[in-house]
């Protein structure tokens, strides 16, 4: 098999495509929040719903990012604010979805200038902004290189299940976390 074939047999769909980047993005957020968790107190902080290393917060804001952006050509100041408007608002709808379901925030920007209902902040929004570029400028370009350049190597059905069985392990652990939070 020559080396365009087996790109072609061991090309990942859009769906899983979408699916690996959650992952990753899930597991760089999670990354992101302990290391401000860490420098802000000082201490080792558990972060997120979850039990495991994953923030699907930041998974599923890079996925409405991606997406966002996939066929929208702008500057760098556009994607500021796609950023900001996309991230801003998916945290406010994650804010009000988790406090009505469990009845707890899992952050609260009330002590801030300029916050809405303690659930966003200007602060927040410009930081999603300068992160948004950065995400779809530098970030998102070099992990997509990345998984094109290696995932070639991975067999098509290895793929699948290593996918898949992130998958499930993912739904267990939502599982066994709402069953924490309403217990």
């Amino acid at each position: 098999m020559n080396n365009t074939s087996l790109v072609e047999t061991n090309k990942l769909t859009q769906k899983q495509k979408i699916i690996l980047y959650f992952f990753i993005y899930a597991f760089l957020g999670w990354i992101l929040e302990t290391i401000f968790c860490i420098v802000t107190l000082g201490v080792f902080n558990k972060r997120g719903f979850l039990y495991g290393p994953l923030c699907p917060i930041y998974g599923f804001g890079a996925i409405i990012l991606i997406e966002c952006l996939k066929t929208v050509k702008t500057n760098t100041i556009g994607k500021f604010f796609i950023g900001m408007i996309a991230f801003t608002a998916f945290e406010y709808i994650v804010s009000v979805v988790l406090e009505e379901l469990f009845g707890l925030r899992w952050w609260d920007y009330t002590e801030q200038a300029l916050n809405f209902q303690g659930r966003i902040s200007l602060a927040y929004s410009i930081a999603w902004g300068i992160i948004g570029v950065i995400f779809v400028e530098k970030i998102h370009p070099f992990v997509k290189s990345k998984i094109e350049r290696y995932i070639i190597f991975i067999s098509r059905k290895n793929q699948v299940l290593i996918l898949y069985s992130l998958v499930v392990v993912i739904i267990v652990d939502f599982i066994l976390s709402v069953v924490k939070y309403i217990s």
